[in-house]
């Protein structure tokens, strides 16, 4: 891999081999060494104010069409009018990342959602009060966001050496995990305080940072000659091609594909919460039901120290995922409140684990010029995922009960992905 764009600093003594490691409470803890790295640093500090100011509009939006129309129906439909912007303009927007410079998209895409925000506040603060304008504005910040997240991620591998990945990822997405349960908090103190128009205002001003950090990033063109048609419709279908020739990214895809499919149950998540924990208040339970699988992850991005060096990806994927069915089984057959949400939180350790080492996977195994694709694919695929297993655990629910589809859900997983291991041995067998 070409690191000619990370940092020339000493690397930390422990990522040198044969160096002294990490003892004491420091072997456990996050493991930072991506952050002396300067470039990689700007990037990830820039999403430390974004990881917030996102969710910020992301409660502002369906507050807003609920408050104009009192249906939650428009709200869900409104959540599917940004779907598929995000599908379409996420798998274009990996082809367009592998034939350009990685930052120059950037600076664009981060200047899109800066301005989309900025809309949303007009469109609040001067009262319009139309749905059709709402949704408009969702699925265009949709699109931005499609296209400048498969180039934001395919660059961390030209910002650190392929040994810090699973550090780097675990970083962000502990970063990001921590802005799902700060954020929503923080908009619902803010909304009697300041009103529901400026939490829009605020993320705009919070991506105005991310443009500034991203500014100060290295150049990061292609490494290669680029292709013609590359950044269309051609250079899709080239990505779909490289993945089904690649049986770990295959795999590593499928592996996601079981676990939140098979396995997400956040939308029984209300119907628990009124039957089977009412006794506990039902605002109460459905609280922490919702919280605890982020809670979950954040505590496994401070301690992933503990991981983050494996060398054994595939296995770190392979085992996190059985956890993880593990854990949703045990979550479907608790009766207790408490052991539910230890479960969920022991899910959400899982789910990291299987983030940083499919993260890294995508962009240790796949080429540079092809990571802006791969990482398109994982943008839907981590987007879609949840949405389908909504529909999946709602059927299953009303049919057999809440508790047995979600019970029944985490063996499913267990079940699909030991046979996909014993199958297919690619993904067991990669390492770095």
């Amino acid at each position: 891999m070409d690191t000619s764009e990370s940092s020339t600093e000493a690397p930390e003594k422990d990522s040198v081999p044969g160096a002294p490691r990490r003892r004491g409470l420091r072997r456990w803890a996050m493991d930072t060494r991506p952050l002396r790295r300067p470039a990689y640093r700007r990037l990830w500090s820039s999403t430390i104010v974004t990881a917030v100011g996102s969710q910020l509009t992301a409660v502002a939006v369906p507050k807003q069409i609920y408050d104009i129309t009192g249906s939650s129906a428009w709200v869900g439909t409104a959540s599917l009018a940004g779907l598929l912007p995000l599908i379409v303009f996420a798998l274009w927007g990996g082809a367009i990342a592998d034939s350009m410079d990685r930052r120059k998209l950037l600076l664009i895409t981060n200047s899109g959602i800066a301005v989309t925000s900025l809309l949303f506040w007009i469109q609040a603060v001067t009262g319009l009060e139309s749905v059709a304008v709402l949704m408009l504005l969702l699925a265009l910040q949709q699109a931005f966001w499609g296209l400048n997240a498969p180039a934001r991620s395919a660059s961390i591998a030209r910002l650190v050496p392929a040994e810090e990945l699973p550090a780097a990822n675990a970083l962000g997405s502990t970063v990001m995990q921590t802005g799902q349960i700060a954020g929503p908090l923080l908009a619902g103190a803010l909304i009697p305080v300041i009103g529901l128009p400026e939490l829009y205002l605020i993320d705009a001003v919070a991506l105005c940072v991310t443009v500034w950090a991203v500014y100060r990033l290295p150049a990061l063109p292609p490494l290669t000659a680029v292709k013609a048609g590359s950044a269309g419709l051609r250079g899709v279908l080239e990505g779909f091609r490289y993945i089904s020739g690649h049986a770990v990214l295959l795999l590593s895809f499928l592996a996601d594909i079981v676990a939140m499919v098979l396995g997400m149950p956040r939308a029984l998540f209300p119907q628990l919460a009124s039957e089977t924990y009412a006794p506990y208040g039902e605002g109460f339970a459905l609280g922490l039901l919702f919280a605890a699988i982020p809670v979950g992850a954040v505590a496994g991005g401070l301690f992933s120290g503990t991981f983050s060096r494996a060398r054994r990806h595939g296995w770190m994927v392979i085992g996190a995922v059985v956890v993880w069915g593990v854990a949703i089984t045990g979550f479907g057959l608790s009766g207790s409140l408490w052991l539910a949400v230890a479960f969920l939180a022991l899910a959400g350790v899982a789910d990291m684990v299987s983030m940083v080492f499919r993260g890294a996977i995508l962009l240790s195994a796949a080429t540079d010029e092809m990571r802006g694709r791969m990482q398109g694919v994982f943008t839907v695929v981590v987007a879609g995922g949840p949405r389908l297993a909504d529909v999946l655990h709602g059927t299953a629910g009303s049919a057999f009960g809440p508790r047995t589809a979600v019970a029944g859900g985490g063996i499913l997983v267990i079940v699909a992905i030991l046979t996909l291991t014993a199958t297919m041995p690619a993904l067991r067998r990669y390492r770095v």
